[in-house]
């Protein structure tokens, strides 16, 4: 206590408060700016948390001649190589069709039963970002997870239910709900149980894992060499014009919204990138202002502090109350930063939520992680540059 009396002389509250106040603005701009991008990212993927934004679904356009000349729409293995090459694509996959008959019920309980046709299609499974243990399939297994689009329940609820009085479905029932799986082909059928596993709002198909796409295939079905009509990639840059020209070059074609959602996606990904930037210049800026603030400290007590280390206080010792208030002060500016960030987030939720009533919130573990990694280092940082100048002066001494 005696030794923080005789040091905390010549303190400038103004210098201390201006560090206060700028890593305080730097540090919530970066902690905002994760914080902003992991909810904005909820809007954009909440129902296709699966589907990664930088991947898009190719086909060959179908028009009148397709159709009169009996062209076939599927992707050859020379296109398939030729997607290979642009520099635009880093992976790319096929869609597999099911070659065999699939009609699905499930029963509504004191309503009524519903059962459709439908199929089945398939694509490699790292392009579906779904754990393990909810993708999965073995042979032999009787439960097959699913993902619907989400516009058959869109259909389900705003057409069929409503003009048959019957009870409007939300994605969670629906998930509870097993589907009774009924395969035939090949001269043999069998009864699988279906488990939905998501939503989709990007995909326009009903898909299956690709490990029982291939069992099934072989299984009930004689032919299943069919080529792919559809591709799904994984683009380096949405917005890179390179991919609008070369679809419309040969002929094929995404949905424009998904290209849309894409591009959005990454535009984002910049502007917080750029804002980030802006916070981290702040927060560098203001740690020279503590240390410059610190530097000047310890120069106005230099004669003390030669005279305490020349009476037996240890460098670290006549570090330490110097050390303590920096650190100080950035615990201080990181509950700070958590507050500003609560209730920043807190009005742009609520307008999200507005607009997206069924927005599933993420956590704010990365910020919070993003700010208590800043904490540390910049008290590192402080504490290392502190210590350094005390033995200047230390050695200065000798």
């Amino acid at each position: 206590m005696l030794l923080w009396k005789l040091l905390r002389q010549h303190i400038s509250i103004p210098q201390f408060a201006g560090f206060f106040f700028a890593n305080l603005v730097g540090m919530v701009i970066i902690m905002l700016g994760v914080q902003f991008y992991n909810d904005t990212q909820a809007v954009y993927n909440g129902a296709d948390s699966f589907m990664k934004a930088d991947y898009l679904i190719v086909n060959k356009k179908i028009g009148a001649m397709t159709t009169i000349m009996g062209t076939s729409n599927a992707f050859t293995e020379t296109d398939i190589d030729d997607f290979r090459t642009q520099p635009f694509v880093e992976r790319i996959g096929t869609f597999t069709p099911s070659a065999f008959d699939v009609s699905a019920s499930f029963d509504i309980e004191g309503f009524a039963n519903i059962s459709t046709e439908m199929f089945f299609e398939s694509v490699p499974d790292d392009f579906v970002d779904v754990e393990t243990t909810q993708w999965t399939y073995n042979e032999g297994d009787t439960e097959i997870p699913i993902i619907l689009p989400k516009n058959y329940l869109d259909l389900y609820n705003f057409g069929y239910a409503q003009s048959r009085n019957m009870p409007k479905l939300s994605e969670g029932i629906v998930g509870a709900i097993k589907l009774k799986i009924l395969i035939r082909g090949n001269g043999r059928h069998s009864l699988y149980e279906g488990r939905i596993a998501g939503f989709s709002s990007r995909l326009n198909t009903i898909l299956v894992p690709e490990r029982f796409m291939k069992w099934a295939n072989n299984e009930y079905a004689a032919n299943t060499s069919k080529a792919p009509t559809r591709l799904i990639l994984e683009v380096n840059n949405p917005t890179d014009d390179r991919i609008a020209a070369y679809l419309q070059q040969n002929n094929y074609e995404t949905e424009q919204d998904k290209l849309d959602a894409s591009k959005t996606t990454f535009v984002l990904r910049l502007v917080v990138l750029i804002v980030m930037s802006v916070g981290l210049v702040i927060s560098i800026l203001a740690f020279y202002i503590l240390m410059l603030s610190v530097y000047l400290l310890v120069q106005k007590n230099s004669t003390k502090l030669e005279n305490l280390l020349l009476i037996g206080y240890s460098p670290a010792r006549v570090s330490l109350p110097y050390q303590m208030l920096t650190i100080g002060l950035n615990i201080l500016v990181f509950f700070m930063a958590v507050v500003v960030l609560m209730v920043v987030r807190d009005l742009y939720l609520g307008m999200f939520q507005d607009f997206f009533p069924s927005m599933q919130t993420p956590s704010m573990f990365a910020s919070l992680a993003v700010g208590l990694f800043i904490l540390l280092l910049v008290s590192m940082l402080n504490s290392i540059a502190i210590r350094k100048k005390v033995m200047s002066i230390w050695n200065r001494k000798d």
